[in-house]
């Protein structure tokens, strides 16, 4: 590999420095912008400063040499679970969730939004103790029942699902706030969607549905044909029980429709909702996510899962193209939850930005079921930098040559290295 660094932090002041970082010799995968060529990436005071090819070294206070590497912007990732709620163990529980700034960065992911971990009643708790506590930012979906996801009793407990006072909660917290959230219901009635609905009206904001348990009083192709409306997130679609292919082999009608009337298929691979079965025949012929999730959660990061990368490149494996599967991993999520902001490398917009290195090989991916499919090209995360800041540094980049750096490195003010004695 090149010097990972091709010119250390400098004075401040010195002339023609103009960018604090300089990204220099990667591809850069922009969808959002339709880039994808060899280009520098240049950033100013936490924004992006300039996109452009031959940008010279010497304006930069930072330079990281990125050959080889794919640069693209901060991923979003907008299903995850980052609010434990009880020391209950519960695989559908806020218990399960995990800390935004464990995961996100090492998964070039810089936003994440939470899916209904926390209720109208604890979303204020949630948001003292993790929303702004994180360096990674951090959206969520106020979930209709009262308690979030403490319980599974708590989500059914229908005089709990109160449309009105998930209102007020968006409307408080109208900076984080992105979403309603309906998941786990297991009756044979609507009422989970209908009241989501109602709340997602009074807000003014999408709502994503979890179906919960597939009912057939309740059959999903009404969820996404009928029952949802234009930019209302149907999550888990790749899941076992969705009815994908007729008995031809052919995709159901009703898929495209839902899509035309605008409906937002997320991918939240989770523990137990993705199987190749479905997803493979999708993909082929053209049905592909309008986001790609993970439904982060301590039991999915230790099973097929894994990750935002590793997710994102079973959907390589299965035939989307990379700039397609780049796309649903930035900027289309970013649009889903009405922050167009992000997700892209415009000048002026906040320089969050991820770094891949696209192995190539012969690698077994699993699903959520036990399915194996496999691949030629793996995504592992090599860089993330949120808001101009280095995250995540795999390979050592913002790092010298220790034998470079002098007898006293490391030594804090104050300190002294006092030798032992000689021997006489």
């Amino acid at each position: 590999m090149r010097s990972a660094v091709l010119l250390m932090t400098l004075a401040a002041g010195l002339a023609g420095q103009q960018y604090d970082l300089l990204l220099k010799g990667g591809r850069v995968v922009d969808p959002k912008n339709g880039i994808d060529e060899p280009r520098d990436v240049a950033v100013k005071d936490g924004k992006i400063a300039v996109v452009a090819a031959g940008l010279a070294a010497s304006e930069a206070r930072t330079v990281l040499d990125v050959s080889g590497l794919v640069i693209t912007p901060g991923l979003v990732d907008i299903h995850v679970h980052l609010y434990s709620t009880t020391g209950v163990a519960n695989a559908w529980a806020g218990d399960d969730s995990v800390r935004p700034d464990d995961f996100s960065f090492r998964s070039g992911v810089t936003t994440m939004v939470d899916a209904g971990s926390a209720g109208w009643q604890n979303f204020g708790h949630f948001r003292e103790t993790v929303i702004d506590r994180a360096q990674t930012r951090v959206f969520a979906f106020v979930n209709i029942a009262r308690l979030g996801m403490m319980t599974q009793a708590a989500e059914q407990y229908e005089p709990d699902l109160v449309p009105a006072e998930v209102a007020k909660v968006a409307a408080r917290h109208r900076d984080v706030v992105v979403g309603v959230k309906t998941a786990h219901w297991q009756a044979t009635t609507w009422t989970a969607v209908d009241r989501a609905l109602e709340a997602g009206r009074l807000a003014n904001i999408p709502i994503m549905v979890d179906f919960g348990f597939f009912k057939q009083e309740r059959p999903y192709w009404q969820l996404v044909t009928e029952k949802l409306r234009p930019g209302d997130i149907s999550t888990h679609f790749y899941r076992s029980c969705v009815p994908f292919l007729d008995e031809n082999g052919k995709l159901y009608d009703y898929l495209g429709e839902a899509r035309k009337r605008g409906v937002k298929f997320d991918v939240g691979h989770g523990a137990g909702s993705l199987v190749f079965r479905n997803a493979v025949p999708a993909v082929a012929q053209g049905l592909w996510p309008d986001s790609i999730s993970t439904d982060l959660h301590k039991q999915s990061m230790n099973a097929g899962m894994m990750d935002l990368p590793t997710t994102m490149s079973k959907f390589l494996a299965m035939g989307m193209p990379l700039r397609e599967v780049i796309a649903a991993s930035t900027f289309k999520p970013a649009e889903i939850i009405h922050h167009p902001e992000l997700g892209h490398l415009t000048v002026g917009s906040a320089a969050d930005i991820a770094a891949f290195k696209i192995l190539e090989g012969d690698f077994g991916f699993a699903d959520s079921n036990g399915g194996q499919y496999r691949g030629r090209r793996r995504l592992l995360c090599e860089l993330t930098v949120r808001a101009g800041k280095v995250t995540w540094d795999y390979n050592a980049r913002t790092a010298v040559d220790y034998r470079t750096l002098g007898p006293a490195y490391g030594v804090r003010e104050g300190e002294f290295i006092v030798p032992p004695p000689k021997k006489k």
